[in-house]
């Protein structure tokens, strides 16, 4: 798949994420992960959100078994590197740097977060520190 825009819906990317977490999943092993995360949603939603993210190129299904097993063909990076890339274009006309301070303005991060930020800021400008 190349590089380009994702087109997933809102149940779409919930189902893509249960098999970026959990790995190779049935309807039914992502239905109860969706349930146990208070998603209340019908087996046949999570059936037929599978069915499109396959029609889609998202994800591949083994149906040698009873109980198809499907997993995901794309990585989480790769759809949140093109979402953001689609965000930075239609919010900011293509620069990272406001939407970073937006960020970092705007959220709360954590004392892990601000030390890899700060690294990252050392590796890009040495002599900053």
């Amino acid at each position: 798949m190349s590089e380009r825009q994702y087109d997933l819906g809102s149940a779409e990317l919930e189902v893509l994420k249960v098999l970026w977490d959990a790995g190779p999943s049935t309807v039914r092993d992502v239905l109860n992960r969706l349930h146990d995360c208070g998603r209340r949603l019908a087996y046949t939603t999570v059936q037929t959100s599978l069915t499109r993210l396959e029609q889609k190129g998202f994800v591949r299904s083994d149906k040698s078994d009873l109980a198809h097993v499907f997993r995901a063909r794309v990585t989480r990076d790769r759809v949140t590197r093109s979402r953001l890339k689609a965000l930075l274009t239609q919010l900011y006309d293509g620069a990272a740097g406001p939407l970073v301070l937006q960020l970092v303005q705007s959220e709360r991060l954590t004392a892990e977060e601000i030390e890899k930020l700060q690294g990252l800021i050392d590796e890009l400008d040495p002599n900053a520190s």
